[in-house]
C-alpha cells in the first residue's frame, strides 16, 4: 500500500495534470482502472446519492465511507483519493477518521472547512468552522497517519460564503499547517481559477461539477492554468442514473429487454471484467480432492 501512495505522491509532482475520475463503489472503480486511469476518487455525495438515495447534505457517516473505501481499494491496485467531508467531528475525531482510512487502504484524504453536517461544495447555505480550528484539524491529520506518503487534501469552501480572497487566506494557512494537497472549492470563473493558482504553492485540486459554480474546462486547460489535480466526483454517477432511468422506462413499456442488448455488458462479458477466470483458478487450486 506504501508503494501506491508513493506513485500518488510523486505523480502529482509532475508537470502533468492527473485525472481522477469518481466512483462509489468496486465496479465504477474496476472500471475506472481498466479505461487506463491513474487514480479514482472515493465521491461522499457519490455514496451518498447511491447508498441512501439521499443528496449530499452530510448524512453519511465515517463507517461507511471506510467500508466504501476498503471494498474499493481492495478491488483496485491505483490510488484512491477519498472524500473525508469535515473530519467526521473535531480534531479528536479527524485523527480517528485519518488512521480508519489509512487502514482501509486510501492513498489520500480530502478534508473540508465546514461545519457539520456538511453540505455539497456546490450546494448554498454553507457554514464554515473558524480557520483556526481548520489549522488544528489539519495538524491533527498530519500526526495521525501512520504512512507519510498518506496525503492530506485540505479544502476550503470560503469561496462561497467569504469570498475569493478569505477563500485563499484560508489556503495558505492550511498550506503552512501541512497539508499536502489544496481545493479552493467552488471559484466562479477562470480569472479566480488562474488567481488561486498563482497564490498557492502547494498541489491544487480542480473540481469539475456538470452544473456546478466552477466552469468547466478541460484537464489540459487545467494544466495551463497550474492544477495538478482533476477530481470528476459524480459524472459517472450521473451517467449511470440517466441510463438506468432510460432502461426502466423502455422496459416497463415493452416488457422485454432486447431492446436494450447492445447497450448493455453481456453476461460473460461482465463477469470476465470481475476477475471469474481467477476464482475459478482458485477453486482449482483449493478443491478438497487436492488434498486427500
Amino acid at each position: 500500500m506504501t508503494e501506491i501512495r508513493k506513485r500518488l505522491k510523486q505523480r502529482l509532482e509532475e508537470k502533468t495534470i492527473l485525472m481522477a475520475p469518481g466512483a462509489y463503489d468496486a465496479l465504477t472503480a474496476i472500471l475506472c482502472e481498466r479505461a487506463g486511469f491513474e487514480a479514482l476518487y472515493l465521491t461522499g455525495a457519490g455514496v451518498s446519492y447511491s447508498t441512501l438515495g439521499k443528496s449530499d447534505v452530510g448524512l453519511i457517516t465515517m463507517s461507511e465511507m471506510v467500508s466504501k473505501a476498503t471494498y474499493i481499494c481492495e478491488a483496485v491496485s491505483i490510488p484512491v483519493i477519498a472524500d473525508g467531508d469535515n473530519g467526521y467531528g473535531n480534531a479528536i475525531n479527524v485523527m480517528r477518521t485519518v488512521r480508519e482510512y489509512e487502514r482501509a487502504g486510501v492513498a489520500a484524504i480530502q478534508l473540508e472547512d465546514q461545519v457539520f453536517p456538511k453540505r455539497c461544495g456546490h450546494l448554498s447555505n454553507k457554514s464554515l468552522i473558524s480557520t483556526e480550528e481548520m489549522v488544528a484539524k489539519i495538524h491533527a491529520a498530519v500526526d495521525a497517519r501512520r504512512d507519510e506518503n498518506f496525503l492530506i487534501v485540505a479544502r476550503t469552501d470560503a469561496r462561497a460564503v467569504e469570498g475569493l480572497e478569505e477563500a485563499i487566506e484560508r489556503a495558505i494557512r492550511y498550506e503552512e499547517a501541512g497539508a499536502d494537497v489544496i481545493f479552493v472549492e467552488a471559484p466562479e470563473s477562470e480569472a479566480e481559477m488562474r488567481k488561486i493558482a498563482r497564490s498557492l504553492q502547494k498541489p491544487l485540486v480542480a473540481n469539475m461539477v456538470e452544473g456546478g459554480k466552477t466552469p468547466i474546462l478541460s484537464a489540459e486547460q487545467l494544466q495551463e492554468i497550474g492544477y495538478a489535480l482533476v477530481i470528476f466526483p459524480n459524472s459517472v454517477t450521473r451517467v449511470i442514473a440517466k441510463a438506468a432511468g432510460d432502461f426502466y422506462r423502455e422496459l416497463k413499456q415493452t416488457g422485454i429487454t432486447t431492446h436494450y442488448y447492445e447497450r448493455m455488458l453481456q453476461f460473460k462479458e461482465l463477469n470476465q471484467i470481475l476477475g471469474i477466470e481467477r476464482i475459478r483458478q482458485l477453486e482449482q487450486k483449493y478443491d478438497e480432492r487436492n488434498f486427500k
